[in-house]
């Protein structure tokens, strides 16, 4: 079993509609963006559209999608229920925002209240997303320093990819998006390969013999607990071979990460419209590479239960 895609997208859509989602807040409603109807329904489509898709594609994860929202009511002990009530508190200062922003033409005042609180909403949201997998200690590749800033850079990363392209595709662009755009990937390449570096060299302490206690010896399973795999084996227990990850990696490296930077640097000496081309293919190329990229935080985790199952 393959890491399941609906969270793989899940973590991608989300992330990139609150960072663009985020980032409209903060600009157009403190009039670093001036309001234009057309950029404001496309702009905000597109970020509580991915959300949406986003948190809806989650569901298709669940064995009962009906039972969903039970999990809100775990908020005190779940990063997961957590996630689902910032998720949802959010969307009303978005929406207040979007109809004083987008279709009113304010910003300032009570526009800038929304966008600000929608811009915390968000980014609130991601880190309770981040939060759900860092937490894991039983897998030690998510349970690190590394996991919950990566969910903030590529969401910051992602959503500035995305209003560059919309800010250019509507001939407003600005050169101090641009360049935080490009930043951001830039950060967001170093971040991912200091993880790699980091999960490379981790020694897991944690063996079957240290697991059941024992010692003078090596401990082996010689029969599974069951005769079918269960949910941590299709869902942790995944393997993928040394030579595929090494060349997922450099897809990534190349589609989310380099493809864009350079994309975004030939924006900087380019009129529009080739400006305003150039930023979608950096946008369209980021969203595919970061799909490779979240597939490969998913596929490469190993639970600690797979010990019990003669794996080391």
């Amino acid at each position: 079993m393959h890491p399941a895609l609906s969270v793989v997208f899940f973590t991608i859509a989300t992330g990139a509609g609150y960072g663009l989602l985020a980032l409209f807040g903060v600009l157009g409603g403190l009039g670093f963006i001036q309001p234009e109807f057309w950029l404001g329904v496309v702009g905000m489509g597109l970020a509580l559209g991915l959300i949406v898709a986003g948190l809806l594609s989650s569901t298709g994860h669940l064995g009962r999608p009906e039972r969903a929202w039970r999990a809100f009511s775990q908020w005190r002990s779940s990063w997961l229920s957590r996630e689902g009530v910032a998720s949802v508190a959010t969307f009303i200062p978005a929406g207040i925002f979007g109809i004083g922003w987008a279709l009113l033409g304010h910003s300032g005042g009570w526009v800038a209240i929304a966008g600000l609180l929608a811009a915390a909403g968000s980014v609130t949201t991601v880190c309770t997303t981040g939060m759900i997998y860092a937490s894991l200690k039983p897998i030690a590749q998510w349970h690190s320093r590394y996991t919950l800033p990566a969910y903030l850079i590529f969401s910051a990363m992602t959503g500035g990819v995305l209003l560059n392209a919309l800010l250019q595709s509507f001939a407003v662009g600005s050169t101090a998006v641009l360049v935080c755009a490009l930043l951001a990937t830039l950060a967001g390449w170093a971040w991912k390969l200091a993880t790699w570096r980091h999960n490379d060299r981790l020694e897991i302490p944690t063996t079957a013999n240290t697991a059941t206690g024992l010692a003078g010896g090596t401990v082996r399973s010689i029969e599974w607990p069951h005769t079918e795999e269960n949910y941590l084996l299709k869902e942790m227990g995944f393997r993928i071979a040394r030579k595929h990850s090494a060349k997922l990696r450099r897809i990534t490296q190349i589609i989310a990460f380099a493809v864009p930077a350079v994309l975004l640097a030939i924006v900087l000496a380019s009129p529009w419209p080739f400006a305003a081309i150039a930023s979608a293919l950096a946008a369209i190329s980021q969203f595919a590479g970061m799909l490779v990229e979240r597939w490969l935080f998913f596929a490469e985790a190993k639970h600690t239960v797979t010990l019990y199952y003669g794996r080391e």
